[in-house]
């Protein structure tokens, strides 16, 4: 399972509890190429850029991918890079939309300072901005999951859908 939507949608929150309650593995692709690079998401961008960035996360996600099952959870703008919703296709994962308001994302990001797209920039306004950009590639997942609510819950709900729908 592939967990999609934007920064503070709780991609890596949601899934690594989601995974617990499954008792599957989890991988968070930012801290494979944390550890890849040995530098921060955020150097890594003032350093080598967007361009790279993404082209070794999709690499990672690749490699993810063709591991067994697992709940997976990519950077909020890998499924809008070209070539990223087939590769996944092609492998039979589920994509599961985590969808929230850019308000809540904004208020959840408050204060994290990890994410070089959210840099000096009014925090609502750009999550306005990316999901007018993204929403159009986070909605061809086969679930989406309203994500307002607590972790527990989201997660508890995220488990049932990778049951019923993806088959865990």
């Amino acid at each position: 399972m592939v967990l999609v939507g934007l920064p503070g949608s709780g991609k890596s929150t949601v899934g690594r509890e989601a995974a617990r309650l499954l008792g599957a593995p989890f991988t968070d692709i930012d801290a494979v190429l944390i550890e890849q690079t040995g530098m921060a998401v955020a150097d890594f961008f003032a350093l080598r850029g967007e361009p790279e960035f993404r082209r070794l996360e999709s690499a990672a996600m690749a490699w993810a991918l063709d591991a067994p099952a697992q709940i997976i959870a990519p950077g909020g703008g890998w499924v809008a890079q070209e070539g990223n919703l087939q590769a996944a296709s092609r492998h039979g994962v589920l994509l599961l939309y985590l969808s929230v308001a850019p308000l809540e994302a904004a208020r959840r990001l408050a204060g994290d300072t990890s994410r070089p797209l959210l840099a000096g920039v009014d925090l609502e306004t750009r999550m306005r901005e990316l999901l007018a950009e993204r929403e159009q590639w986070y909605r061809r997942a086969e679930v989406e999951v309203e994500a307002a609510s607590t972790v527990e819950t989201i997660s508890g709900i995220v488990a049932t859908k990778a049951r019923l729908v993806g088959g865990w």
